[in-house]
């Protein structure tokens, strides 16, 4: 039986048997984060069970994303790749608890985040979880007022100018103010597994790049995949076009393969290929 499968047991309460007694000599150095990974397991399921539903007839759902909040301390301990397997390890025995625990419904949600922060006022070994319904990825359909076609100037094109209405606090007089409308500074292509899915035109010097949330929001934003970070990197544009990239997700970002180092501008130029997850994000040469 598996690390994995040991651990889901554990929580499931299957089996009294300790892991660490279970484990040999050689999986010992293992023994700390087994525990604290199964620690948090039972907590997330605990928060998972509470905020669980199934509507008559229909799937059920389950928040989309937990956050475990660590102490300080912990939160040193784990860093890089020890963090990544925790959040991977986290991530894996959760989704199949929550086939296990919707039953023969179908889960709502086909994927779902674990990430990892800290609050300041834990003390070492204490931890604490947070559910969250995201509905930014709930995709509700946005419904605009038809614009009366009578009332456009015939010499309208919507494709040169922004126009804006400006009415008088007695609503007595119009005035029609015309600008410009901006150019983009340059254009970005968004590519999913070999599918170029996107390009999307950029209007400021400096965006973030993540999959964002109802709390977080991102100029770029990358959907789909619980590996990236609600802000996973910035893309900045200086006075002189030359552009920098700061990483700032949990998991990797790398251009051209090199893996960036978080916090720390690096310059890049149009046409490299920057991996975030399973995205690639290229600046088009002009």
């Amino acid at each position: 039986m598996g690390l994995i499968d040991s651990i889901r047991k554990w929580i499931d309460g299957e089996t009294g048997e300790d892991l660490l007694e279970a484990a040999d000599e050689h999986a010992k150095p293992r023994r700390v984060w087994e525990e604290f990974l199964v620690k948090i397991a039972r907590e997330v399921e605990a928060a998972m069970q509470r905020e669980m539903f199934t509507p008559p007839g229909g799937p059920t759902y389950i928040p989309r994303e937990y956050i475990v909040y660590l102490s300080a301390d912990d939160d040193k301990d784990w860093q890089g790749d020890k963090r990544r397997g925790l959040e991977q390890g986290l991530f894996h025995v959760l989704s199949e608890r929550a086939r296990e625990l919707s039953g023969s419904t179908q889960l709502a949600v086909k994927s779902f985040a674990v990430e990892l922060r800290v609050d300041g006022t834990l003390n070492k070994g204490e931890f604490r979880v947070q559910a969250v319904w995201d509905e930014t990825e709930a995709g509700h359909t946005m419904v605009t007022p038809r614009v009366d076609q009578s009332k456009l100037p015939a010499n309208f094109n919507p494709n040169e100018t922004v126009r804006e209405l400006a009415i008088s606090d007695t609503n007595e007089n119009e005035q029609t103010v015309v600008r410009t409308k901006a150019a983009p500074l340059y254009s970005v292509e968004i590519w999913r597994s070999g599918v170029r899915e996107a390009v999307v035109p950029i209007m400021k010097n400096e965006i973030s790049i993540g999959r964002g949330s109802r709390s977080v929001s991102v100029d770029l934003p990358i959907k789909g995949d619980p590996e990236v970070s609600r802000t996973h990197a910035v893309l900045s544009r200086d006075n002189e076009g030359r552009y920098w990239l700061t990483a700032k997700g949990r998991n990797p970002t790398t251009v051209d393969g090199r893996e960036l180092t978080r916090e720390e501008p690096t310059e890049i130029a149009a046409d490299q290929k920057i991996a975030i997850c399973d995205f690639v994000i290229r600046i088009q040469p002009k």
